[in-house]
């Protein structure tokens, strides 16, 4: 069993999240909460403060990786053990 954090996120399928890897959903260290995603050169506003990763099929998030909010990962993406994605 593995301890994991995913919250607000889509996951696609046959992902796999190894131990203490985390999506984080909440920028607790900005004062504007607001989420926003850079899409085609353009900035997003989503309207919500919450909000973890899209990851696409098979990926793989390794040990102790960590997901910035609003990270999107394509599929067959990898993350590192230890890797942070800003």
């Amino acid at each position: 069993m593995h301890l994991n954090y995913i919250g607000n996120s889509i996951i696609g399928s046959n992902v796999n999240f190894e131990a203490d890897s985390v999506a984080a959903k909440h920028y607790n260290e900005r004062e504007n909460k607001k989420i926003r995603i850079k899409y085609n050169n353009t900035i997003l506003d989503t309207a919500v403060e919450k909000f973890g990763a899209l990851v696409g099929d098979n990926s793989r998030i390794g040990a102790n990786g960590v997901l910035s909010p609003v990270t999107i990962l394509k599929k067959n993406s990898v993350v590192k053990r230890l890797e942070l994605i800003a």
